[in-house]
């Protein structure tokens, strides 16, 4: 994966995959560090599946014969000097942080993180992302459940709803000067 919005939505979508109602998808910047964390309250994985997860050549669909998603987001946190932590309960939820030296020079870059955010957003029905960004005391922060609040009956799923979002996103990261490359 070319990019770090690229692991954050196949992350996601294994948090779909495992029925999540709810993902908390969490960016902190801070000096040194810049850390991702998808937590949800999915189907879990019991203790024999979260050891084999970060193997390439494991995986629990029956569509292909390897997982690639989580080994890569671990291989490149610790490329940077970071680290990758895997915590699951069957039943209750896996939450993934990773954490990449911010400034290294092997840390891939963001990506496009609001048009990624937008799409998780509008394209997973029944699914709340709560999407929040922070660095120091500045934060921005929003969620699927707020937009459907605010747009009423609109079908959140229009691409009109979708590009109103990548920009509201944008520019409140503007707004609050943070940057990712």
């Amino acid at each position: 994966m070319k990019d770090l919005s690229m692991h954050i939505m196949d992350i996601v979508q294994n948090s779909v995959r495992a029925k999540a109602e709810n993902v908390k998808l969490s960016i902190v910047l801070e000096e040194k560090w810049l850390t991702i964390r998808v937590e949800d309250d999915g189907t879990g994985m019991n203790q024999e599946t979260l050891d084999k997860v970060t193997d390439p050549f494991y995986t629990s669909r029956t569509t292909r014969k390897v997982g690639m998603g989580i080994p890569l987001i671990m291989q490149n946190a610790e490329l940077t000097d970071g680290t990758m932590n895997l915590k699951s309960e069957l039943g209750v939820g896996t939450t993934l942080t990773a954490k990449f030296g911010r400034t290294h020079i092997d840390r891939p870059p963001m990506g496009n993180i609001a048009s990624t955010a937008a799409m998780m957003m509008t394209g997973n029905d029944g699914v709340n992302l709560q999407f929040e960004v922070r660095r120091g005391d500045d934060e921005f922060a929003i969620s699927t459940n707020e937009v459907k609040e605010v747009m009423g009956d609109m079908d959140i799923r229009l691409p009109k709803v979708t590009s109103f979002l990548k920009e509201m996103i944008e520019e409140n990261l503007k707004e609050l000067k943070i940057e990712f490359d």
